[in-house]
């Protein structure tokens, strides 16, 4: 079943690769890069501003740590202006105790939802020790880097018991190109940011590894993203990504960009194109034969 299951994924990867995104005029400079790190069964993003900033948001599980920041000075990162931990889970704020271990980070923020994990206190413990200016993030709220980028928290901590439920949703525009950041949330916030936001996303970070928990065919009819990025582990002991997302994204007509499959993904945008590059591609673990 398992087989069927990485045989069909692989068949909707390939097929949506086909759909070529707008590229970017050689002459010009790109200006902006999202990174989409290979963390396995976690998440880890770099943004790279027009204006020159690091925003690192999530840095998968505690062992993932070496390997962000080893991705983080490939990229020439010399200080991260702001770190983003979008939920206390394991998979999100593990690695981003050794990343602020190995470099200046000027600010966090921060859900202000805690958890009574040992990666959680010493994600708090690093925090007090670097003494790390932080900020609770509010729904709404602009998060102000980059004057020549727009970023709005949509969704945050209001309570919930859930950690996933309070995970730090956001939007990042660049002149015409907008991405969706959906972090862990669940069907039910989806619903309620369809309510509030307009969600329309050329480039949408699918929510919690593509769990059955999120991502509604509802909810992708109205960002219609042209693409589509999944990030889990190889063999995850989830069931990462289940059927029913892959369906739904097949069903937008979404290209589809698994970590699991194209190791580290970057979006380049000028803010009116923009061009895709993966590390891999998505038939190097085939075997001959």
């Amino acid at each position: 079943m398992q087989r069927h299951l990485n045989i069909f994924i692989l068949i909707m990867i390939i097929a949506s690769t086909i759909i070529i995104p707008v590229q970017i005029n050689a002459q010009q400079q790109p200006d902006l890069d999202v990174h989409f790190i290979d963390v396995g069964q976690g998440d880890s993003m770099l943004i790279q501003t027009p204006s020159g900033k690091n925003v690192l948001v999530d840095g998968g599980r505690p062992k993932a740590g070496k390997k962000v920041v080893k991705f983080l000075k490939k990229q020439n990162v010399g200080k991260i202006d702001l770190m983003i931990a979008t939920h206390p889970d394991i998979d999100h704020i593990g690695g981003l105790i050794q990343v602020m271990k190995a470099f200046e980070v000027k600010r966090i923020l921060d859900t202000g939802k805690m958890n009574s994990t040992r990666t959680y206190a010493r994600y708090v413990s690093q925090i007090i020790k670097q003494q790390i200016p932080i900020d609770i993030a509010r729904q709404n709220d602009l998060i102000k880097l980059d004057p020549k980028l727009k970023v709005r928290i949509l969704n945050t901590n209001k309570g919930s018991k859930s950690t996933n439920k309070s995970s730090i949703v956001m939007k990042v525009t660049f002149k015409e190109l907008d991405f969706l950041l959906m972090s862990d949330v669940a069907k039910e916030q989806e619903k309620k940011l369809l309510k509030k936001y307009e969600l329309d996303a050329e480039i949408l970070k699918v929510a919690h590894h593509g769990s059955h928990t999120s991502t509604s065919l509802e909810f992708l009819q109205e960002v219609d993203p042209k693409a589509a990025i999944l990030t889990y582990g190889k063999n995850n002991d989830f069931g990462h990504p289940v059927d029913r997302v892959m369906e739904n994204l097949r069903k937008v007509d979404t290209a589809i960009y698994p970590t699991a499959t194209f190791g580290n993904i970057t979006v380049r945008t000028n803010g009116k194109g923009y061009v895709i590059l993966n590390e891999k591609s998505p038939t190097s673990s085939l075997k001959a034969g």
